[in-house]
């Protein structure tokens, strides 16, 4: 009784944090059923008769080809990400040669950068490319900027494995390519989903990069779309909703998948002894 006590700040605490993060939320979806007009008149109340007509307005409109180039982009972004961060943090993590530690600051360096320095560069490079409004132009630099943070969190991973295990493998005759995917890299699955959540959010909400360097709407990613439900006069408040509704659920699903991912890489990557 007395441990359950003690225990109720923590109880408020999480509470308080439920609501601060679970209202909005709340308020998106239920906003999302309502018609312009009830928005108005009592924006904070439930919807008098649940509606889907918001929904319905999407499929009149470019939202899906948005929602799918977003998809395209942040996926094989991410996956890009998670192969050459990994193998550039084997070397950094596992070996020992002179540039070892300059390099690594390099890459910590690298997260220190302000992105929008970069855009008049990469915008002429894009276009010297030939990649000018296509999804294609976007991956590189997502790519170029999600690999410092990407390579700090391998690398720190890596350092804890322990050495039992790669200097077991060299006595069986494993090189260094065979060691890294057949030996490190599935004890890494805890990395790779952090990885992959935290560069698949950033990627997925990314607004300025998409907006400078696409300018067609059959290139457009997500957040560049939805200002079509925006009017020179007025906002259409419950569409808005309806679609980051639906441009929710790639971040909640990656999410609770590789939240499970992570339990089960910290289970499979311990070493009895």
């Amino acid at each position: 009784m007395i441990k359950k006590i003690r225990q109720m700040p923590l109880y408020l605490v999480a509470i308080i944090l439920l609501l601060f993060t679970g209202l909005p939320f709340f308020i998106m979806i239920n906003t999302s059923f309502k018609s312009q007009l009830e928005f108005m008149t009592s924006p904070w109340s439930l919807p008098d008769s649940f509606s889907f007509s918001n929904y319905a307005l999407l499929l009149d409109t470019n939202f899906f080809s948005y929602f799918k180039n977003s998809l395209i982009v942040s996926v094989i972004s991410v996956i890009i990400v998670i192969i050459f961060g990994a193998m550039a943090s084997y070397p950094l993590a596992r070996l020992k040669f002179k540039l070892n530690t300059p390099l690594f600051l390099l890459f910590m360096v690298g997260m220190m950068i302000p992105i929008h320095t970069t855009l008049i560069p990469i915008y002429l490079l894009t276009i010297n490319l030939g990649l000018y409004d296509t999804i294609w132009a976007l991956i590189g630099p997502y790519v170029a900027f999600a690999l410092p943070i990407s390579v700090v969190i391998f690398t720190q991973f890596m350092k804890e494995i322990p050495k039992e295990l790669e200097e077991s493998a060299k006595i069986d005759g494993c090189g260094h390519i065979r060691l890294f995917w057949r030996i490190i890299f599935p004890l890494l699955t805890p990395a790779v989903a952090t990885v992959a959540i935290y560069n698949f959010i950033h990627i997925w909400n990314e607004f300025i990069f998409a907006l400078v360097l696409t300018n067609s709407s059959e290139n457009a990613t997500l957040p560049l779309g939805l200002r079509e439900y925006y009017g020179e006069f007025t906002v259409n408040v419950p569409a808005i909703m309806a679609a980051l509704t639906l441009g929710s659920l790639p971040l909640l699903l990656i999410y609770f998948v590789a939240q499970e991912k992570i339990v089960k890489g910290l289970a499979a990557g311990s070493v009895k002894g």
